[in-house]
């Protein structure tokens, strides 16, 4: 069979090598891709928001499956789309997406059907939002209702910083349209997880839990970005805590969207906050993560197609979906300025140099001419490296990521330090 991914970051890399794997699969075609994905697949030229020429070359090309990465054309409605076409698609209709391109939305489904979350309010105007603000102490969570690369959710330590950004959100615009509404959340503590699962709408079969880090320096400090590193799984969240988290937030999720009369097939992603044991949901994704799918997948021993095609047929709960016991490190290396304005274009040297038992997963480069990988984007490369305890998986990775070098990189050196410290 024939395969089309769609997107072109370390996500999307991760999954065009997995489905690659699969002996189902005879070509994978990617759109747009970047220099990794051109080594395993062939690349095409369109944006994941040309929905209609993605359409046509899958046609064109008799592709049998389409698995979408970004959240951006899911909301979109690209999935609808390719079923108007008759081309089956891994991912959630544009309703069932709302999940996670409206937190309002989201939130809304999550205190109509008893799924944990913080208490919060959400507001359209920016006068009623401020009022609310003045009355709070902080530290105050805003969340800007939309998408927003990863990067809508500010913490605030003061009244006067939530008072800032609340008027970049609502008043300047600074996120765009994603900023029309905001939700000001009471602030929780404790450790934050992801758990995404696939799910066909009736069923959910839980990929193994990832943490990721946000913030760009060590000891999570500096702004947010669309994240710097993850690993997997969390000493933290053991499988007791994995199944309850199944039970009280994923399947009463999926339940609730079907009762909507939005079934939700493709992936949902919970990010949860684990608080004395218990779980509070955070938010909702529709999609696999980034960077969790870079230290997923690995472990993952099922043919990820077969699992894919169990989504889109409705049948996911004949399959068992088997996971490996190992562990895995990965850790993103970004270019110079990034999560704020940096350049591109800069040759990227040691890739040959990384050890055969660990993966380099790109998003943000391209092939020039003369052959060699050149930077191309913010979030740069991802290096992953597996083992079965997390001290030697991380020991592994930091030592592949220091043979990679461009102008200006850096990472954070603190990724799953904590599992060890």
């Amino acid at each position: 069979m024939k395969v089309l991914v769609i997107g072109g970051g370390g996500r999307e890399h991760t999954l065009v090598w997995k489905i690659a794997q699969s002996p189902k699969v005879e070509k994978v075609l990617v759109s747009p891709g970047n220099a990794g994905t051109a080594l395993i697949a062939d690349n095409l030229s369109y944006r994941p928001s040309e929905i209609e020429a993605l359409g046509k070359v899958a046609r064109d090309r008799d592709v049998d499956l389409v698995v979408v990465g970004p959240e951006g054309p899911l909301a979109s409605g690209i999935v609808d789309y390719f079923d108007g076409l008759g081309i089956p698609a891994f991912g959630p209709s544009r309703e069932a997406a709302q999940i996670e391109s409206s937190k309002a939305f989201s939130r809304n489904l999550m205190e109509k059907y008893g799924i944990p979350c913080p208490r919060g309010s959400i507001f359209s105007s920016h006068s009623e939002a401020h009022e609310y603000l003045k009355r709070q102490q902080p530290p105050i969570v805003i969340k800007a209702d939309g998408l927003a690369g990863g990067k809508g959710t500010i913490i605030a330590d003061s009244v006067m910083e939530a008072s800032r950004a609340l008027s970049d959100i609502m008043e300047k615009k600074v996120l765009g349209s994603a900023g029309d509404k905001v939700i000001i959340d009471e602030y929780v503590t404790g450790r934050e997880v992801s758990l995404i699962a696939f799910t066909d709408g009736k069923t959910v079969s839980p990929m193994l839990p990832a943490c990721d880090y946000k913030k760009t320096w060590d000891g999570d400090l500096g702004p947010n970005t669309g994240g710097m590193g993850s690993y997997s799984p969390p000493g933290f969240f053991p499988a007791e805590l994995a199944e309850k988290a199944t039970n009280t937030v994923l399947l009463p999720a999926i339940r609730a969207m079907a009762k909507e009369g939005f079934p939700c097939k493709g992936v949902l992603y919970a990010g949860l906050m684990v608080v004395d044991g218990e779980l509070l949901t955070l938010e909702f994704n529709a999609r696999f993560g980034d960077p969790e799918t870079q230290v997923v997948l690995p472990l993952l021993k099922t043919d990820l197609v077969d699992i894919l095609l169990a989504v889109v047929q409705g049948n996911l709960d004949e399959l068992d979906v088997e996971w490996s016991r190992d562990v895995c490190v990965g850790v993103v290396m970004a270019s110079g300025g990034y999560p704020g304005s940096y350049q591109t274009g800069f040759p990227i040297d040691g890739l040959d140099k990384v050890d055969r038992d660990s993966l380099v997963f790109q998003a943000g480069t391209r092939l020039g001419d003369d052959g060699r990988v050149y930077t191309d984007g913010g979030r740069v490369l991802t290096v992953v490296s597996t083992g079965k305890d997390i001290a030697g998986a991380r020991a592994r990775v930091y030592a592949n990521l220091s043979r990679i070098d461009f102008e200006g990189c850096h990472y954070r050196k603190d990724i799953a330090l904590r599992e060890i410290g």
